[in-house]
């Protein structure tokens, strides 16, 4: 079971541009990721990272980031006082949850720690957006809150 209280909050600034990169591999799954912070049970998003979707076979349904790409952003971010705390792909013109390929990379991979944002993106416009973590126990992505925050924003010019 993933922990109680847990929640993912982006900023509906961050939201956007993450809305944009999707939109912008539509018909292909687009990636990247959430660098932050974590207090508790609460992770916070600074900012989305896009990150370069490297499958070549299947790329409409499956995505993978490139490694060095990763360790670069990974670095940048715990440079800055900051880490990855969630995982970011689109599913295009399919549902917002996991396939059965996300879950069992998600176990392969033991991640429990990441939250996992997967987005419905059809006819290259997003429609939804839902958050999962990982449960070793119950060996399956299980939806959880997300927030889309807009404390700490500016207000529009004007």
């Amino acid at each position: 079971m993933t922990p109680a209280g847990f929640r993912l909050s982006i900023p509906r600034s961050v939201m956007s541009g993450l809305r944009s990169h999707l939109e912008a591999g539509y018909p292909l799954e687009a990636c990247g990721v959430l660098i932050g912070r974590i207090d508790g049970q609460t992770y916070t998003v600074r900012e989305f990272r896009p990150m370069r979707n490297t499958v070549v076979d299947r790329p409409h349904d499956r995505y993978r980031f490139d490694d060095l790409e990763h360790l670069r952003v990974q670095r940048e971010a715990e440079g800055r006082g900051l880490e990855i705390i969630g995982i970011v792909h689109s599913h295009p013109d399919h549902p917002a949850r996991p396939s059965a390929f996300d879950t069992n990379w998600a176990m392969d991979s033991r991640d429990s720690f990441n939250a996992y944002v997967v987005a419905r993106v059809e006819r290259g416009g997003m429609m939804e957006a839902r958050t999962y973590r990982l449960s070793l126990e119950r060996a399956r992505l299980e939806e959880e809150p997300l927030l889309i925050d807009d404390a700490g924003e500016k207000p529009p010019p004007g």
